[in-house]
């Protein structure tokens, strides 16, 4: 009997082998033009890093191992520890390595959270769940140095580029992490409705905590900020995994959570019981104490979507330009070319608005900047992470079937694709903290005319679109119902208008074209492929990864 050999024919070749920065056009061009080419050339290691065949199997193992609850060690003592495959602590060790946690903070460099933000997104292409602890981590920081004592204790070790993992004693470590547990079961976003109940004790600044957290990321890490009611009301609290003696703090880790992706991060439910705590601010100010980390989170939130988008654009536009069908390669079909540019038209906008938003905490010592920030962050958190699902969806769907299965990675992304929309704050409360900074903080909309307005004669639908917008809150101020029930739409509208203020000034003409044509005309229905014109191969040819 002759053996006979079967060998696929007409199969793209695993993306792997290019650098995650420098073959991302719009990222390097966004990197240059809020930091420096300095600033690409520092992430070109981790760039090529996260290129590898290696990175891509490790993402994927964290992926397919889920971290596992040991509640007690085998003599019944309570331990609560999270046990995680090798492939989890391989890619922390990396991002850590990289200075992707807290390093920005305690770094010299001009252009810090610029370098910061790219190398997140980068880094995030090998694997997204892995990101949770260290966007936690980053976002720490601005919310300790509400004492100055708590943040001198904490923030070297945080901001230090060692992985050092396992629940010891912070003074015998040469790193750590952090989480964060604010929400409760029957309340969710509102915080206010939080029960958990803080007791002082007989040391100034420290409590003890009775109730529970409904979603808590990640149970390993070193040190949470949380939030309880005190006499004052809502209070933040710093709560550490070991105490300073080495004992473990009262601390259960009830479950970890089955998620519908993420599944590479533990997130799981805690109840205290006497779990000591040290006050951060003052008591009834929490929720003003944990703002900045909310806020640095929600950043991370839009650079971790906007990571999807990439990866997902990226495979979609390689596969393309490798598989031919019905004569020709499909990234040669008019049609396919359609849906293609239209994907990387909104994941170069979402890349372009991403570094722009680092690029104001490299400079919140500047009013505009600050009040830019305000405002621009939730509205891009809202829009960013809700265009994500559509776009992964979109890009799944141009690999057909081979798309669909486990070993070409789309699912991983499909179902990591909605988690960004609802951490940090849903799609409802992040337009509704627009209208809030929008009726409280009047600096916040002159920055956002300021911001806009300097693409102003770039592009007459662009200035349509902003004229529109204006108008469109000016109908809606003093009609506090009909504010709230069109907060979604003016979120969107103002979220568009900056996107396309920054193609406009900085994209190549091909890429603003498309983005003013569609996303700020009239007919555009928000179903990808749906283009009326514009030089589609150009922004296809763009957007296709190239091998270093």
């Amino acid at each position: 009997m002759r053996s006979e050999i079967r060998v696929a024919t007409n199969q793209a070749p695993l993306l792997v082998g290019h650098n995650v920065v420098t073959a991302d056009v719009a990222l390097v061009e966004a990197v240059t033009r809020h930091g420096s080419s300095d600033v690409v050339l520092d992430l070109v290691g981790l760039g090529a890093e996260a290129g590898t065949a290696e990175a891509r199997e490790q993402g994927m193992l964290a992926n397919e191992h889920h971290p596992e609850l040991t509640p007690y060690d085998r003599y019944g003592n309570r331990i609560d520890e999270v046990e995680f495959h090798p492939a989890w602590h391989w890619l922390m060790e990396r991002a850590v390595g990289h200075g992707l946690a807290a390093a920005p903070w305690e770094s010299d460099e001009a252009h810090a959270h610029v370098r910061r933000a790219a190398g997140f997104m980068a880094w995030s292409h090998t694997e997204p769940g892995h990101g949770c602890p260290i966007s936690m981590t980053y976002a720490a920081i601005p919310a300790l140095r509400a004492d100055d004592a708590l943040a001198k204790e904490w923030t070297p070790l945080l901001a230090s580029t060692t992985y050092d993992p396992g629940v010891r004693a912070p003074s015998t470590k040469l790193g750590a992490l952090a989480g964060m547990g604010m929400t409760e079961k029957q309340g969710g976003s509102d915080v206010r409705a939080n029960v958990t109940e803080a007791r002082r004790t007989s040391v100034d600044g420290d409590y003890t905590l009775h109730g529970h957290k409904w979603f808590t990321s990640a149970p390993m890490n070193d040190v949470f900020l949380v939030l309880a009611q005190t006499e004052g009301g809502v209070t933040c609290f710093v709560l550490p995994r070991v105490l300073a003696d080495g004992t473990r703090n009262q601390l259960d880790v009830v479950r970890l959570k089955d998620k519908l992706g993420n599944r590479s991060n533990a997130s799981s439910e805690l109840e205290f019981d006497g779990t000591l705590a040290h006050r951060l601010g003052d008591e009834g100010r929490g929720v003003r104490t944990i703002i900045e980390m909310v806020a640095a989170t929600r950043l991370d939130c839009v650079l971790g979507s906007t990571a999807l988008m990439r990866r997902a654009v990226n495979e979609a536009t390689w596969h393309a330009s490798h598989r031919s069908a019905f004569g020709s390669l499909l990234s040669e079909k008019p049609l396919m070319q359609n849906v293609l540019a239209d994907l990387a038209v909104e994941a170069e906008a979402a890349t372009a608005l991403s570094i722009r938003l680092a690029a104001a905490v490299d400079n919140l010592a500047d009013p505009h900047e600050a009040a830019l920030r305000r405002i621009a962050l939730p509205l891009s958190k809202f829009w960013v992470c809700k265009r994500t699902p559509a776009l992964v969806a979109e890009a799944l769907e141009c690999l057909g079937g081979n798309g669909y299965v486990e070993e070409s990675g789309m699912p991983l992304l499909y179902r990591e694709a909605p988690l960004n929309s609802v951490w940090e704050g849903s799609g409802n409360v992040n337009a509704l903290d627009v209208l809030r900074a929008l009726g409280r903080e009047p600096e916040v909309l002159d920055a956002w005319i300021t911001e806009v307005g300097r693409a102003r004669g770039g592009d007459a639908r662009l200035d349509r679109a902003i004229e529109d917008t204006l108008a469109l809150l000016g109908s809606l101020m003093g009609e506090p119902d009909g504010m709230e029930r069109h907060a979604r739409r003016l979120a969107m509208r103002m979220a568009l208008c900056l996107q396309g203020a920054l193609l406009v000034q900085f994209a190549p003409p091909a890429v603003s074209d498309i983005f003013c044509g569609s996303r700020l005309g009239s007919s555009y229905d928000g179903v990808f492929g749906t283009l009326a014109g514009g030089n589609l191969r150009a922004v296809v040819e763009r957007a296709t990864p190239v091998l270093s």
